[in-house]
């Protein structure tokens, strides 16, 4: 019988780099394997996508203020998790960010000058996640506020790296990783029975890793104003945007959320950052089996109560 090995793949998918890792016997087996975690991925993204005009997230948006929207199930049920993210945070995740749009931040063009404050107050008065309006009888979503946009730029790797894990995992993959750019899940062991070595990158050196942990089973997300920012009058702003005051929250690099849910992780990396180190660490330690890492703008390192690093 073959030793077990490694079997990879990298492909673009949901406009990010995602890697699928597997443990197997057979290079076909494990080739159809991925190919079918890929066909999910694809999936989900053109229900999540607002680069279709006719996606489900953006039919939603087309239609704020006017009527609700018939959608798939899928979605409902990830907005509904969603909103109980939004409420166990306080606000600091939301959906509905989506309508602070690129007139206000656009962190892939040169902006040359702050959009002023009261620019940006006008635009988070549309951010209110209890203003999705869900209707599960007749399967439609409704945003009650014209002008209203829902994204799901937080959460939505996350929910795709967890249906391929499922996908995989019932098609007898006994071990593997779903990397979906920094957000990924492990499950089983590498083929010598050793946990999965997963690196925490370094928020000063993008390609660089500070720290690395053992896991399987586990799923990690990594939060960070690292990769996308832009310099105005020589001051750094980071892509974090607080939906609270439609600015660009500043006192951590990078946050870091290791638990048993890809999509949880995803979600719950950003409204840490946002609320800060001791509000959000405070939260975190409240959270039964989830620990964070978080990184202030000084490189100091801020840990959960459990955490025990590696150099």
């Amino acid at each position: 019988m073959e030793s077990p090995t490694l079997f990879k793949q990298s492909m673009k998918l949901m406009g990010n780099h995602f890697e699928i890792t597997l443990v197997g016997t057979n290079e076909m087996w494990a080739n159809e394997r991925i190919a079918e975690a890929v066909q999910v991925i694809k999936r989900i993204e053109t229900k999540l996508t607002t680069f279709s005009p006719n996606s489900e997230t953006n039919l939603i948006n087309q239609n704020a203020g006017i009527s609700p929207i018939k959608v798939s199930l899928e979605i409902i049920d990830l907005i509904e998790r969603a909103n109980r993210i939004s409420n166990v945070t306080q606000g600091a995740f939301d959906l509905s960010y989506g309508s602070i749009d690129n007139s206000l931040w656009n962190f892939d063009t040169t902006m040359t000058s702050l959009p002023s404050r009261e620019l940006a107050k006008e635009k988070v008065k549309l951010i209110n996640f209890k203003n999705i309006i869900i209707d599960k009888e007749n399967q439609t979503v409704f945003l009650k506020e014209k002008g209203m946009r829902i994204g799901f730029g937080g959460i939505g790797k996350g929910y795709a790296a967890e249906r391929a894990k499922m996908i995989l995992k019932n098609a007898g993959v006994l071990s593997g990783v779903v990397n979906a750019s920094g957000d990924l899940t492990t499950w089983g062991t590498q083929p010598n029975g050793d946990k999965w070595t997963i690196g925490i990158v370094h928020p000063e050196y993008a390609k660089s890793v500070f720290s690395y942990m053992n896991v399987s089973e586990m799923s990690i997300a990594t939060s960070g104003n690292y990769e996308k920012f832009i310099l105005i009058d020589g001051v750094k702003y980071a892509h974090t945007i607080n939906p609270k005051t439609g600015l660009p929250i500043s006192g951590i690099k990078s946050v870091t959320i290791i638990t048993n849910n890809a999509e949880l992780a995803d979600a719950m990396a950003t409204p840490v950052m946002i609320m800060g180190i001791n509000a959000g660490l405070d939260m975190i330690n409240q959270i039964n089996d989830m620990e964070a890492i978080l990184i202030d703008d000084e490189n100091q390192l801020f840990t959960s109560n459990n955490i025990k690093l590696t150099k």
